[in-house]
């Protein structure tokens, strides 16, 4: 007889079959029934939960961006670091990252939301964690405070992600190379150097 689940283990099942049945047949497709019958529990478990398929949508990618963070590189060189964050992504996260854009579209045009929405840094701990990349890269000396706009910070990452959605497959390494030496790495040297500032003024 199976282990009766219950509290955080339960719950993580139930999560786990709602993503795996968002993986399988999208969101159009996605019925709280579906979810009951793959998790093997019964429809008052996962209501007494959810009260409708969009909260546990939203609370099963929630879970999903949580159970998948990344470890943050410490390589002692910011390019180094995002190459190396990078190049994990590029190599574990392109079927996460095309169910989040593509799979879950009407999910996004039906409740309003967006995929940026749902990577919130308060619910998901992802900005905190970069945030530290991007410290030690200043306590080194590399880029200035003043350069670490949110936009600077999440563009190599927004970048890889269009090169993964153009093709659904992983970025050549060289494609990687090419966003930080040839976009990123430029854009923090020319918000760090001094000759910026007052600049067309």
């Amino acid at each position: 007889m199976p282990e009766r689940r219950r509290g955080a283990a339960l719950e993580k099942a139930l999560l786990d079959a709602a993503w795996e049945e968002l993986t399988d047949n999208g969101y159009a497709r996605f019925t709280m029934d579906a979810v009951v019958q793959r998790a093997g529990t019964s429809p008052p478990v996962l209501y007494r939960r959810w009260s409708d398929r969009d909260a546990l949508v939203r609370a099963a990618i929630v879970h999903i961006l949580k159970e998948y963070r990344l470890d943050i590189p410490d390589t002692g060189s910011l390019r180094e670091d995002i190459l190396g964050l990078m190049r994990e992504i590029n190599a574990t996260r392109v079927q996460l990252i095309t169910v989040m854009s593509v799979h879950l579209a009407d999910y996004y045009a039906k409740t309003g939301t967006s995929p940026g929405d749902l990577r919130d840094p308060l619910t998901t701990g992802r900005r905190e964690a970069l945030d530290v990349l991007f410290d030690r890269a200043v306590a080194r000396g590399e880029m200035k405070p003043e350069a670490l706009t949110e936009r600077i910070k999440s563009l190599p990452f927004d970048l890889l992600r269009h090169e993964i959605l153009t093709t659904f497959t992983p970025v050549p390494d060289h494609v990687l190379e090419e966003i930080v030496d040839t976009v990123f790495l430029p854009l923090v040297l020319l918000c760090t150097s001094p000759s910026r500032v007052n600049r067309g003024m």
